[in-house]
């Protein structure tokens, strides 16, 4: 080829590979300049919340559920409306505390009074002020079933947990608190007067939320005598933390549960030590991580993992403080007088479908009022947007008093985990 072409291809290619660099260029301008503007965004959005989530100046000490504060929330419901609260709750030690959440009323005036309550509890989300559902952009984003619900004349509780998105820390997988922030979530509702909320209520959870339905449930009854459970569900719960933790070992899990359980563990049980259990950049990170939200230490997660930096130098179920830790913030079985709907995916890579069927299993030991739904190929963070017309309907039926159809009997679909 004479030298003169060989220089004009070169030039072409030359050409080609700075459009391409120039464009890459553009792109990731472009990605940093809209991660910027939501950052500031969402910077000015917390800030202009921020007076209402301030607890300073309140006195935590009086009736538990009592709203200290409240707004209206706008939201695109077609049969109700939500309102932003703050509202008296409890430690796991008892000394009294807030919560922040939503509550969720609808304009159903023909549907029976007083209202029956459904109480959602939230799975895992990260400890940073943002990611706390009452203060998303979007406040429904996570509960897109609440107007179908709504459309039944059911009022619907949303808890923060408290130290979330208020002052704190969320005591995360910590049963006793968690099932106090659901349980007052429906004291809550009772005192606003125009939800007319009733006695009878039924909790939803999801994942840690799903954990935080199981110890209310357990705890109901001695909690609040003047309210009446009438049934519980638990989405793919957090349930037998012992071998889901055992078998997680290892994984991006540790990036994302790891950081939640080395804030929120050692606040309640001093004799807890994260340097026990944690890599050098696990301790030194895990502070940081937990305040993110969940998408972000994920992928902090998946990035660290895949270049061999680990979470965890040990297995925290095989050090004795740690694995008690972890044996007492396990689900409780519940009373078999609580009807009980567990809804789990054979595909779950968070919640491993395992520990569910061992937690059905244990169950069905102790009632048979207990029914199952198993689904294939749903994603953990899914579950409950796949499966909230099944659960509307099985609360329908729990709220019309009728027989749960159990599924003791049947085989479960996944051999249940085994306790090491």
């Amino acid at each position: 080829m004479p030298r003169h072409k060989k220089r004009k291809k070169f030039l072409q290619r030359h050409k080609i590979i700075k459009f391409v660099v120039i464009v890459f260029a553009i792109i990731i301008i472009v990605i940093i300049g809209l991660i910027s503007f939501y950052l500031i965004k969402t910077h000015l959005d917390q800030s202009k919340l921020q007076p209402f989530y301030s607890t300073s100046g309140l006195n935590p000490n009086g009736k538990l559920g009592e709203v200290v504060r409240q707004e209206p929330l706008n939201l695109p419901l077609n049969n109700g409306s939500g309102i932003r609260v703050i509202y008296r709750t409890q430690k796991s030690d008892n000394s009294y505390t807030f919560s922040s959440g939503m509550i969720f009323i609808p304009n159903n005036s023909n549907a029976g009074l007083p209202r029956p309550v459904v109480a959602w509890a939230h799975g895992t989300l990260g400890f940073g002020d943002e990611c706390a559902p009452s203060r998303l952009s979007n406040p429904i984003s996570s509960v897109s079933w609440v107007d179908n619900m709504l459309a039944k004349g059911w009022i619907v509780t949303a808890t923060d947990y408290a130290g979330f998105g208020t002052p704190g820390i969320q005591g995360y997988l910590v049963g006793q608190a968690e099932s106090n922030d659901v349980i007052n979530s429906v004291r809550a509702a009772q005192n606003i007067r125009e939800a007319k909320a009733g006695n009878n209520y039924a909790i939803w959870g999801h994942s840690q939320g799903g954990n935080s339905a199981l110890f209310a449930a357990n705890n109901s009854s001695t909690y609040d005598q003047n309210l009446n459970l009438l049934g519980v569900v638990a989405s793919a719960p957090a349930a037998e933390l012992v071998p889901l933790l055992n078998e997680q070992y290892g994984s991006v899990a540790d990036w994302v549960i790891g950081p939640l359980v080395g804030v929120s563990w050692p606040s309640i049980n001093t004799g807890l030590s994260n340097s026990q259990i944690m890599t050098s950049s696990g301790f030194n990170n895990y502070k940081r991580i937990a305040n993110q939200c969940i998408l972000q230490s994920a992928l902090v997660g998946l990035i660290r993992n895949a270049i061999g930096i680990k979470f965890l130098s040990t297995n925290l179920t095989t050090v004795p403080n740690w694995r008690d830790m972890a044996t007492k913030q396990s689900a409780p079985i519940i009373s078999s007088k609580i009807p009980l709907y567990v809804v789990e995916s054979k595909t779950d890579q968070v919640v491993l479908p395992n520990t569910t069927a061992l937690y059905i299993e244990e169950s069905c030991k102790e009632s048979k009022n207990v029914e199952t739904l198993w689904l294939n190929n749903v994603a953990h963070q899914n579950i409950p947007k796949a499966t909230s017309q099944q659960v509307i309907t099985w609360l329908g039926q729990r709220f019309s008093k009728k027989q749960v159809t159990s599924t003791c009997g049947d085989k479960l679909p996944i051999a249940p985990a085994i306790m090491q």
